[in-house]
C-alpha cells in the first residue's frame, strides 16, 4: 500500500521540483526597478512598492534595486529601455498615467506605446491640489476667484513642462471655471518632490501632484485642497474633499503600473507577470497600497494593452481640446 501511494507521489513531486526549478531559472539575479524621475514623488514610490512586496512576499531571492533615471518625465527611461536596453530580463521600468499624456502628445520621440511590453498596473492614484498650511487659500473656489481675478496672481508648480499632467491638472481646473489655460503661470519641474520643495520655499503657491504623494510631504505642513476622484479616498485622505463636491466636475486618475523592454524573452516576461499576480493576490499587499492611498488596480496581458490604449485615445482627445496636438 505505501508502495503504491508512494509511486502516484513520485511524478507529482518530481513535477512540483521541475516547476520550482523552472520559476527560480527564470528569476532574474539583478533585478531593477528604474523610476524614470530624481528620488521622492509618484514613479519612485511605485518602484518601491514593487522593491518591498516583492521581498516581503518572497518572491525575489535578490534584493531589486531602485535606480533613477530622470529627464522629460519618463522620456529619456522609455527611450533608454526601447533603443539600447532591449532584452533586460531583471529590468522594471515604472509608468504611470503621466508617461501615457506624453506619449499621447508625441514627447517621447519616434518611439510609440508599441514599443515596449506593458507588464501589469499595480494601482490607481488621483490628482491633487496643495498649499502650504499658511495660505490664505481654503477651498477649491479660492483658486478660482483668484485665477477669474488675474491667472497670473497664482503661481503653480508641477511635474512636467506645459501639456503634462501637472499643468493639466490645474488647466482643467482653469478651463470650468471659464478661464483661458493659456494664461496660467505653470513653473514646470522634472518631477520626484521638486514641485513641493518649490511650495515650502514660497516660490510657487499652489501645486499640482497625487493623492498619493500628500502622505510622503505631511511633515512639510502641506494641505490638500482637493482630490480629483470620484468619491472621497479611504483613510486619512477622507477629510479632502472631490473636485464635485466643490463644483467642479473634475477627475484625474492615474494609474500606475510597470512595462518592459520589447526583447525580453516570453518566459521572463511571464515569470515576473506571474509574481506580480501572486503578490496582488495578497491581502496583505492589498492593504499595504492602500495604507499609502493607492488604490489597488491589477491589469495585465491583452487587458493592459487594450487600457493603454484606451488612456492615449483619451489623452489625444484632451491634447486637441487645448490645443496641444493636430487634428
Amino acid at each position: 500500500m505505501k508502495t503504491a501511494t508512494l509511486s502516484k507521489l513520485l511524478p507529482l513531486a518530481c513535477a512540483v521540483l521541475l516547476s520550482s526549478f523552472q520559476a527560480q531559472a527564470n528569476e532574474p539575479s539583478r533585478p531593477e526597478c528604474i523610476a524614470p524621475s530624481k528620488p521622492g514623488g509618484g514613479f519612485d514610490m511605485t518602484c518601491k512598492l514593487a522593491q518591498a512586496g516583492l521581498k516581503d512576499h518572497g518572491l525575489l531571492e535578490s534584493p531589486m534595486r531602485v535606480t533613477y533615471m530622470p529627464g522629460g518625465i519618463g522620456a529619456v527611461a522609455y527611450n533608454s529601455i526601447a533603443a539600447n536596453r532591449r532584452d533586460e530580463s531583471g529590468t522594471l521600468i515604472a509608468f504611470s498615467g503621466a508617461s501615457l499624456l506624453n506619449l499621447a502628445l508625441g514627447k517621447y520621440g519616434r518611439y510609440d506605446e508599441n514599443a515596449v511590453q506593458w507588464l501589469t498596473t499595480i494601482g490607481t492614484d488621483y490628482g491633487t491640489l496643495a498649499v502650504r498650511e499658511d495660505s490664505p487659500f481654503k477651498t477649491l473656489d479660492d483658486v478660482v476667484q483668484a485665477l477669474k481675478k488675474d491667472p497670473k496672481s497664482v503661481t503653480v508648480g508641477g511635474g512636467g513642462s506645459i501639456g503634462g499632467q501637472g499643468w493639466a491638472k490645474i488647466a482643467l481646473l482653469a478651463k470650468a471655471a471659464g478661464v483661458d489655460p493659456r494664461e496660467l503661470r505653470y513653473a514646470a519641474f522634472e518631477g520626484g518632490a521638486e514641485h513641493y520643495m518649490a511650495l515650502m520655499g514660497k516660490h510657487v503657491d499652489l501645486v499640482t501632484g497625487s493623492a498619493s504623494e500628500i502622505r510622503a510631504q505631511k511633515a512639510n505642513k502641506i494641505r490638500a485642497l482637493v482630490v480629483y476622484s470620484e468619491e472621497r479616498l479611504p483613510g486619512e485622505l477622507s477629510a479632502i474633499p472631490t473636485a464635485k463636491e466643490q463644483g467642479y466636475d473634475i477627475q484625474w486618475p492615474l494609474i500606475r503600473g510597470y512595462y518592459m523592454g520589447p526583447d525580453v524573452k516570453q518566459e521572463d516576461f511571464d515569470w515576473w507577470k506571474a509574481a506580480f499576480a501572486k503578490l496582488q493576490e495578497s491581502p496583505e499587499f492589498q492593504q499595504y497600497l492602500q495604507d499609502r492611498d493607492v488604490i489597488p488596480l491589477a491589469v495585465s496581458g491583452p487587458a493592459l494593452n487594450e487600457l493603454v490604449k484606451v488612456q492615449l485615445d483619451n489623452y489625444r482627445k484632451l491634447g486637441q481640446e487645448f490645443g496641444l496636438v493636430g487634428e
